[in-house]
């Protein structure tokens, strides 16, 4: 499998998608016709419409999750992961993505479209706006991840629970690791070997051990 995994399509001082659009580009090689995934917003039409406008800039064609069969690359776009995971399950395309992308199809996430990469969505940060029939997510990756991971600041005076703090609570009721994706990186999967890209480290949680920080270029261990 072959996978691009990018904390967030918007990076402070850039434009939409400009910050990974080199990483993209590389990742995608001769690939031309990108088939997008817009589920996660509630406009699907004015969604695509950004994304077509966005990388047709890149020299690629936008085409419709109907026509998966012509597609060289999927994109599934960020947005609010319950929504996103719910129509997949609706529209019955959860199996075929995963059969596909398994099958050598290259993958690119952002946001929501990186958390359902992962074998359930339970580390995502949006709100429960609809119900999916189930947590679980494609299962491209053995791991969690948690998209525009925030540190605690300590200037703050927020009493609330850090992104920390919640990811160790789900911990406490799961196994598996944890990946912390500060917003600028990306994680790429290549031959079964994760690497992080990207200028910023990524916090690796594992349950009952203590936090650590993977930095770029690093092959990220489960």
């Amino acid at each position: 499998m072959r996978l691009l995994l990018i904390s967030s399509s918007n990076v402070h001082g850039y434009g939409y998608l400009d910050h990974p659009e080199p990483s993209m580009r590389a990742f995608l090689g001769d690939a031309r016709r990108v088939a997008f995934v817009p589920f996660a917003a509630h406009d699907h039409d004015a969604y695509t419409a950004k994304v077509r406008e966005r990388l047709a800039r890149m020299e690629l064609e936008v085409i419709s999750i109907d026509d998966l069969d012509r597609a060289e690359a999927i994109f599934v776009g960020g947005g609010n992961t319950f929504r996103l995971l719910k129509t997949l399950y609706d529209r019955d395309l959860l199996a075929t993505i995963r059969a596909r992308v398994r099958a050598g199809l290259p993958y690119l996430g952002s946001s929501a479209g990186t958390v359902i990469a992962a074998p359930t969505m339970q580390t995502t940060n949006d709100m429960p706006i609809v119900e999916p029939p189930s947590f679980t997510a494609l299962g491209l990756i053995d791991f969690q991840v948690n998209p525009h991971y925030l540190d605690p600041d300590p200037q703050s005076t927020h009493r609330g629970e850090t992104r920390e703090e919640r990811i160790r609570e789900y911990l406490e009721e799961n196994e598996g690791p944890v990946v912390g994706l500060r917003e600028g990186s990306m994680l790429q999967v290549e031959n079964g070997v994760t690497t992080l890209l990207g200028e910023k480290t990524a916090r690796l949680f594992r349950r009952g051990e203590e936090a650590s920080e993977v930095k770029p270029g690093v092959f990220i261990r489960r």
